[in-house]
């Protein structure tokens, strides 16, 4: 949720062209360091643009609550606290947090929020990354174990100097979710919420499934695949999004928690499933496990499908 530039869409929402006379509302914004898109079909279409602009406003919510960037988030309280004493957050972002240690707990330790312990030495617009002895200092640092919650007091505490958490890699699905269920509340039954790489859609487009693309990983402007979707989520993680290289090696944002570099046997994961929060932490997963371990931790979950393009393309 790092303020930044935009980057090319993770995922391309092939939209058909928009007739205000039919009902159908889009609006895009710059929120949580991403794209958001939201497109939903509503009778009133002033009823519609109001329903859009509470997602937007949800948007800004979640991001001012979980922000690593943002020094007044309850997120940064946490990092800034949590190594010394219990810190009490709300039970929203407590419960978020449990839902990354459970993932952390089904993938082996391949999803772990502490992982930012080392992430917050690599800045990828100035192309920086820590040396062997920051390195050295932040991986025992990486370990989701460290993280203990106490939901009777709903709070964070840290058992280990320098641990950091960062919730990248689920939050943005948990805000996807958080607006589709606020939709899904007022009525609405056609729609589309998009946040970078993590996208659900509820119902149809035009009387047809919302077609969502997925990007080729070395060419911006391509499509690998084009996936007809209804009442489903789709997450892609890719090493494209923020990244740099050095020598002919790409070091990007996606860190395998056991080294504190980036994995290079995938270039992008993509994850459907029937729930952004899941198919986030699920895509971020699978592209550290590779193609054999992340294949069969998607073949062990119940629908749940990918798409993974190799290093090989």
């Amino acid at each position: 949720m790092e303020p930044r530039k935009i980057p090319r869409f993770l995922i391309f929402l092939l939209l058909l062209p928009l007739a205000a006379s039919a009902g159908w509302l889009r609006e895009d914004a710059a929120i949580m360091g991403t794209a958001i898109n939201v497109e939903l079909w509503h009778a009133d279409a002033d009823r519609g643009r109001a329903l859009i602009r509470s997602v937007m406003n949800e948007m800004h919510r979640i991001d001012s609550l979980m922000s690593s960037y943002k020094p007044d988030s309850e997120l940064s309280r946490i990092n800034a606290e949590a190594a010394e004493r219990p810190v009490t957050v709300s039970t929203e972002l407590l419960a978020l947090i449990g839902q990354a240690l459970e993932y952390s707990g089904i993938t082996h330790g391949a999803f772990d929020i502490t992982y930012a312990s080392a992430g917050q030495y690599y800045d990828y617009r100035r192309g920086t990354r820590p040396d062997s002895k920051q390195l050295a200092e932040a991986l025992p640092a990486i370990n989701y174990r460290h993280v203990r919650l106490d939901s009777e007091h709903s709070t964070v505490q840290f058992l280990q100097p320098g641990v950091r958490i960062d919730l990248g890699g689920i939050a943005k699905g948990y805000a996807v979710d958080r607006s589709i269920t606020m939709l899904l509340e007022a009525g609405v039954r056609n729609a589309l919420v998009s946040a970078g790489g993590d996208t659900r859609v509820i119902g149809s487009h035009w009387d047809h499934p919302w077609k969502i693309g997925i990007r080729d990983p070395r060419d911006g402007d391509g499509i690998v695949s084009t996936l007809p979707l209804e009442d489903a989520a789709i997450s892609t993680s890719g090493d494209y999004e923020r990244f740099f290289d050095e020598d002919g090696v790409r070091y990007h944002h996606i860190l395998n928690p056991g080294t504190g570099d980036s994995p290079r046997e995938v270039h992008s994961t993509s994850i459907i499933g029937s729930n952004a929060t899941a198919t986030d932490a699920l895509s971020t997963s699978v592209f550290v496990m590779g193609v054999r371990k992340g294949l069969k931790l998607v073949n062990s979950l119940p629908d749940t499908e990918a798409i993974i393009i190799d290093n090989q393309g």
